[in-house]
């Protein structure tokens, strides 16, 4: 190095430590929160009053006077005393589709079929959807109407003869269509398909699609537009941040979506921070597989989301034995073992994960069992089984044997928990919902949502892992209460649990010098407030890599 060239390199060094160090000493740092309660959650689950954060990372934590002492900001947050958490994340959610879901009819909630229908019609008339035009719509659960039987398609053929419909059900896994749209599909009465269901009754078609019979409805139904990934996923995203959610694990995206969400990112038009599970496609397999996986700071494809079976609402959940309230029947695998034997092995051999959905017992041993013949024993590969709601009581300790993840959903024990008993009778149902004895198999467990299915909010997945009890408090000593989490528990299944199942616990999931400042402010302490409070919670602020995202001074 010449002498001019080592003059200007000190002369820079100096200059970046004098922009660093202030006039009185002060390290200079872009935020500092103080005067707060901070759950740090760290390896040793301490606490702090103040931190720093600095390019979007934390510098310091540790007592007020400490960091006020030796930092200064162009911004500080009095947190007068208030609770700071890791930013929530979701391990299992459909973000791209709960964003999807928002430009469409909402059927949550609804009270019966025919309150579907005037939905449908207010959507019509506020959207001022032509004749032709296709209309969608997401959220009905025929198990909370009284009448408690899927729908036909008779009331939207007499209402909405001129467009094509298509309405899928709550989980995801079953829908209804209209005639003009089966016809646009060229469905017939008698078709079959694997691992799905094309309902008829007395040769005619009722509309209900069931699990991979979907695909016949969706292969004309259009797709999504860069415009409409736009709008949708940023009011999922402000919807989120609202609700203390900083990363999301999107379960069961296309390369297509994927690299609209890379785009919004890079553009600063998306903030979120987004894992990818690509569906289980072979366009996918043919890029991804060879690409591997691919990462930014915001971004990370990091593995395939297969299906084993369906869900247990539409009792499509593949069971070992008949289902309780419907003899003779034993929901279906949605592919054969032998798909699995195969392309498993294939994503073995690169770095991704494999995260298989699996509900019902049957489902969840086949898959157990497959991954354990590649697994060949205790690992870190990290394979997941997403759900893992109805295992057999010889099949818990697969997941310790060899290392594989469960990957669960506690608000669907409180949704499915009125009616999961008459399905599964009293001696399987022991089996179902299990997160306690699940956590214990490997000692951390990452929790989810699977919004749309269940509600985008954090507080209610606390709540049903703490409690295991409805908005309403019941049941009165909880559902299965033997298997409730601890607050704790909890709080890391959320955070840095989350992270782990994605193979980031280094960079987020808790607070600590050189990760991201991913954070948020509560009105409520979850961890010391009664736990009938936690859903009454507020989120006061939301931060992402040190940036305000939600929220007011």
């Amino acid at each position: 190095m010449s002498f001019h060239s080592k003059f200007l390199y000190h002369a820079l060094t100096l200059l970046g430590f004098v922009l660093f160090v202030s006039c009185n000493g002060k390290a200079r740092v872009d935020l500092i929160v103080h005067h707060a309660k901070i759950y740090t959650v760290d390896s040793a689950f301490s606490m702090a009053e103040a931190m720093a954060v600095k390019g979007g990372k934390i510098v310091a934590l540790g007592k007020n006077d400490d960091i006020l002492s030796r930092y200064e900001a162009g911004e500080t947050r009095d947190a007068q005393g208030k609770a700071v958490f890791p930013g929530f994340i979701d391990a299992h959610a459909h973000f791209v589709g709960y964003g999807m879901s928002l430009l469409q009819v909402n059927l949550e909630g609804t009270n019966s079929w025919e309150e579907c229908i005037g939905r449908i019609r207010e959507f019509v008339t506020k959207k001022n959807i032509p004749a032709g035009a296709w209309i969608q719509g997401r959220g009905w659960d025929q198990n909370d109407w009284a009448v408690k039987e899927f729908p036909n398609k008779d009331l939207l053929d007499k209402h909405f003869p001129a467009n094509p419909i298509v309405l899928v059900r709550i989980d995801g896994h079953a829908l209804i269509a209209n005639q003009q749209a089966m016809e646009l599909a060229g469905i017939k009465p008698g078709q079959q398909i694997e691992g799905g269901t094309v309902e008829t009754k007395e040769g005619k078609l009722t509309g209900i699609f069931i699990d991979n019979a979907e695909d016949l409805v969706f292969k004309v139904v259009p797709g999504e537009t860069p415009e409409k990934y736009r709008k949708g996923l940023s009011e999922a995203e402000a919807n989120c941040f609202a609700v203390g959610l900083t990363t999301i694990v999107d379960c069961g995206l296309s390369r297509y979506a994927v690299e609209a969400i890379d785009s919004l990112q890079k553009k600063g038009v998306l903030k979120m921070r987004l894992n990818i599970l690509l569906s289980d496609d072979s366009l996918n397999y043919a890029h991804y597989l060879k690409a591997g996986p691919y990462k930014t700071d915001r971004l990370n494809v990091n593995g395939f989301k297969l299906y084993a079976d369906g869900a247990l609402g539409s009792r499509g959940a593949c069971l070992l034995k008949p289902y309780s309230d419907k003899p003779g029947w034993q929901g279906f695998l949605l592919k054969d073992r032998k798909y699995f034997e195969q392309i498993l092995p294939e994503i073995y051999k690169t770095k991704f994960q494999a995260c298989t959905h699996a509900i019902g017992d049957s489902g969840n041993r086949m898959i157990l069992e497959v991954y354990a013949k590649i697994l060949g024993g205790k690992n870190d590969r990290r394979w997941r089984v997403e759900h893992a709601q109805v295992v057999n009581e010889a099949d818990f300790k697969l997941f310790y044997e060899y290392s594989i993840i469960p990957s669960v959903q506690p608000t669907h024990a409180t949704s499915d928990m009125y009616w999961a008993g008459q399905r599964l009778g009293p001696e399987r149902e022991k089996g179902a919902y299990a997160y306690k004895r699940l956590l214990q198999q490997n000692n951390w467990i990452p929790l989810g949502t699977d919004f749309p299915v269940e509600d985008i909010s954090p507080f209610k997945t606390f709540f049903a892992a703490v409690a295991r009890q409805d908005a309403k408090g019941y049941p009165e000593k909880g559902y299965q209460p033997e298997n409730a989490l601890s607050r704790e528990e909890t709080l890391k299944g959320m955070t840095i649990w989350a992270a782990k199942g994605s193979f980031e616990e280094k960079e987020k999931g808790s607070l600590e010098p050189g990760k991201f400042a991913d954070f948020i402010l509560l009105d409520t302490d979850i961890m010391t407030c009664p736990v009938n409070e936690v859903l009454k919670t507020k989120v006061l602020a939301t931060y992402v890599n040190g940036e305000k995202v939600y929220g007011k001074r």
